[in-house]
């Protein structure tokens, strides 16, 4: 849980849109009514799928774009690691937040997104995180004032609220009318995964080249789940663990060694 008021934190925000996405200047303008001091450490370049890579093999670089608002050329990771231990080393954040992210992160959407990854940075460094993202059409327009409405909301429920140091806390809006929200939904993470379907042709090389498209094989109606909460109208609220161990079968594998 957050270990002061929400009004006397410091939050540190990132993303993967980059530092002058909307969604960005959204969750920002959000924090600013709600928080002590805001600060931002967000990549250069948009970085969506980026998942929780981390830059090893080259030397990063902190633009300071305005006072506590830094651009690094890197992953979302990259710019959550050096905000909490560069840029804010004297000042830890007492919250982590990323997003607002220009499209859902729902059921496996979590194992690639550099959104959720910005906020698991956070969890493993220490500090409670929760990543935000807007559910939208890929080609719609999203609709910001759902977050701007219901963000304050989630973030009022999970500032008294207590999860595991392990544990991050996902959040995604629906794609309705902020007015049309149903309510605050716990839910676990539910099935889609993308990759059904990809183009392929021929560069001017000749070479073949493959381009994964959009397109998710999804269940959008399985009760209890984060895809069904937002076809419905819910904001979906589900906790993420860090320990990828399934119980179960290292019980299975210790009695077999035993």
């Amino acid at each position: 849980m957050i270990n002061k008021p929400l009004k006397q934190a410091r939050v540190l925000i990132s993303n993967d849109d980059g530092i002058e996405s909307p969604g960005l200047r959204t969750l920002v303008r959000i924090m600013e009514k709600l928080a002590a001091e805001v600060w931002v450490s967000a990549p250069e370049s948009e970085q969506s799928a980026a998942s929780h890579s981390l830059t090893l093999r080259r030397p990063l670089r902190i633009r300071k774009v305005s006072a506590r608002r830094f651009a690094v050329d890197g992953t979302p990771t990259d710019c959550v690691l050096m905000g909490i231990n560069k840029i804010m080393r004297d000042c830890r954040p007492d919250l982590v937040l990323s997003g607002v992210n220009r499209g859902g992160n729902l059921g496996e959407d979590v194992t690639y997104s550099g959104t959720v990854a910005a906020a698991m940075e956070g969890s493993l460094l220490g500090v409670p995180a929760i990543a935000f993202s807007q559910v939208t059409e890929d080609r719609g327009k999203p609709r910001w004032s759902v977050a701007e409405k219901w963000a304050p909301r989630v973030l009022e429920l999970l500032s008294g609220a207590e999860w595991p140091s392990n544990t991050l806390i996902n959040v995604n809006f629906p794609d309705v009318a902020a007015d049309a929200v149903t309510g605050m939904e716990a839910v676990m993470q539910g099935r889609r995964k993308i990759g059904d379907e990809m183009a392929e042709g021929v560069d001017p090389r000749g070479e073949n080249y493959y381009w994964i498209g959009a397109r998710r094989s999804e269940d959008r109606f399985k009760p209890g789940t984060d895809l069904e909460a937002v076809n419905r109208g819910a904001v979906a609220l589900t906790p993420l663990t860090l320990d990828l161990t399934h119980k179960p079968s290292l019980k299975t594998l210790k009695a077999m060694l035993s």
